[in-house]
Order: structure tokens, then sequence, then C-alpha cells
């Protein structure tokens, strides 16, 4: 069937400026955040305070035309304070459901680390079947659902890591960086007569989004690149130094965040340069180095390089001719 990625090339191209209006020097975050929204994954900004994780979410969350909620995690935040409550009703004589910050399109769950287990696993069931389950009652979620969660992997007095199960939730796990001194005095610049944030616009709706992604998940990958995945998850279920490789989730994940990045570029295929490039922010954070390897340092990053160059790349001389099975 015949698409048209320029669409998608054109609204990536708008949120990037609407974005960078307030973000400076961060192009491929607000990239990769974009591939994220496409395919409706989560996002976890991880990064040392005041970089601007908080201030990412907010100025995606405000360039598309969704409902946004957004949770402070604290030790005390209870999973009722996520989900929602029934609240009793002496006229009906029955509960009625309150819902909870979690009832929108994009939810920032700011510091989410600092909440114990226990609220942070009543985002598992929104996060995975974009779900609500209260006092028995199952209730969908509206469409686009994508949560942006923040944490700082710095400071560990009170905060509760993040579980495997819950990680691997997350599409992607990004981490911003320092500016540049370039880049710093632009903010300085850019944030002295007071924050750029208020006055951003929505720039895609979401019935566009939507659409969008339904033009992404038309985007082509050629059985060569099929095989090229399975791959790469085959060899981090043996790699040394990992106690867990990748799973079917994470193949997946991967796969149709390479046809997002490729219809943003505007191509219907995609090409290994796509698959390579999402490798990190994609699967760094699911693979678990056992413990010889934590004991040496092994950087999550190195883990993945290790793992792209333990496969050959396919080469073919033309990416966008079907071969699809």
């Amino acid at each position: 069937m015949p698409i048209d990625p320029i669409t998608v090339q054109r609204a990536a191209q708008a949120l990037r400026q609407n974005v960078g209006r307030v973000i400076v020097g961060q192009e491929r975050a607000i990239e990769l955040v974009f591939v994220a929204l496409l395919v409706e994954g989560h996002v976890l900004l991880e990064d040392v305070p005041g970089i601007g994780k908080t201030t990412l979410a907010k100025a995606m969350a405000r360039s598309l035309g969704c409902a946004f909620q957004r949770i402070q995690f604290t030790p005390d935040l209870l999973p009722g304070d996520i989900t929602g409550v029934g609240i009793y009703n002496p006229k009906s004589e029955q509960f009625d459901y309150r819902p909870g910050p979690v009832v929108t399109n994009v939810l920032l769950a700011d510091e989410i680390n600092r909440a114990t287990p226990r609220a942070q696993s009543a985002l598992l069931e929104s996060m995975e079947e974009r779900q609500v389950t209260v006092d028995g009652v199952t209730r969908p979620l509206p469409r686009p659902f994508i949560v942006l969660a923040t944490q700082n992997p710095i400071e560990l007095e009170g905060t509760f890591p993040l579980p495997e199960a819950q990680i691997d939730r997350f599409l992607m796990r990004l981490r911003l960086g320092y500016p540049t001194p370039e880049d710093e005095r632009t903010i300085l610049r850019r944030f002295r007569p007071g924050s750029p944030l208020l006055g951003l616009e929505p720039v895609v709706s979401a019935a566009e989004l939507l659409t969008l992604g339904e033009i992404c998940r038309e985007v082509m990958v050629h059985e060569l690149l099929e095989t090229y995945l399975i791959s790469l998850a085959n060899a981090s279920r043996g790699q040394a130094g990992l106690a867990l490789g990748l799973s079917p989730r994470a193949t997946l994940a991967l796969y149709h965040a390479a046809q997002a990045l490729a219809a943003i570029r505007g191509r219907a295929y995609v090409r290994p340069d796509d698959i390579q490039h999402l490798a990190e922010p994609v699967l760094a954070h699911r693979l678990i180095p056992n413990a010889p390897a934590r004991m040496h340092g092994a950087a999550p990053g190195e883990l993945v390089a290790q793992l792209l160059k333990s496969v050959p790349v396919p080469v073919e001389e033309s990416w966008s001719l079907d071969g699809a099975a």
C-alpha cells in the first residue's frame, strides 16, 4: 500500500522547531522522543538535575494538542493517587470512579524513582495494556497514551530503583548530557526575559499523531533487516558479560522505532543505519550485565556497541525493494 512519509517528516520538522524554541542543542533527543510518540512508546529521561529533563517533557506535551497530566512522585504517593479511586455516592449507593492523573494522553511522571515500588507498580498495567483497573473494574485509557518519566541516577538517598519489569516497559531511555558553552550561552539569553515554555502552542493534534503512527506502521522492513534484528536478539542471549539478553518485546520495540525513524527522515523503508542509530536508546536499558561485567564497570552503551559489532550488517543494493515475507 502506498504511503506518504513526507507527512511524518513535515510534522517532525514542525515539532522540532516548536520544541527548539525552549530546548537548546538537543535535536537528537527531540527526534527520539517524537519516534516514541509515533509508536506510542514510553520514554525514561535519566540524567542529573538541572539538565532539562522536565522542561523537555513539558515542551513536548505543550506541542501536542493532547490532554496532559503531571505526577510528582514522592515516597508517600499511593497507587490511588495515580490510577484514581472509587468514591461512595450515598444517593446511588454505589462507588463512582474518580479518574486519577493516569487518565490522560501524555503523563509526566517526574522523579519516578522517588515513589515506593507499590506506587510504581500502579503504572505497569497502564504502560503495557493502556488500561486502568480500580475496584475490580477495568477501563481503557484514551489514545494516544504516553508516559514521559524522569529520574536522577546519581542521587540514591530516598529513591527506589525501578524493577527490570518496569524499565522494560519503556521504549527508550535517554540521557541529555550537559550543553556546550555556546548552547549554554543561548539558554541564558533565551530564558532572560522569562520561560519560553509558556508561549508554546500545539503543532500536532492527538488525532494527527494517531494518523502519523498508522503511516509509520506501513513503512517497509526488508526481510534481510528482519533477520538482522532477530540475529541481534539471539546474539545478546549468549553474549559474554550479560546475565539477561533481549526479549521479543525489545526486538519488536526496535522494529517499530526503526519504522518511525525512517518515516521522520522521509523514507518509506528502513535502512540498517536506522536500526543502529536506535540501538543504544532502545536496547541499553534492557541488557542486564552479569556480576563480573558489573565489577569491571561495563556501561550499557558499551554492551550495545559490542552487540552491534558481533552481528554482520546485511548488505543490499536497495532497501526499498519489497523483501518482506
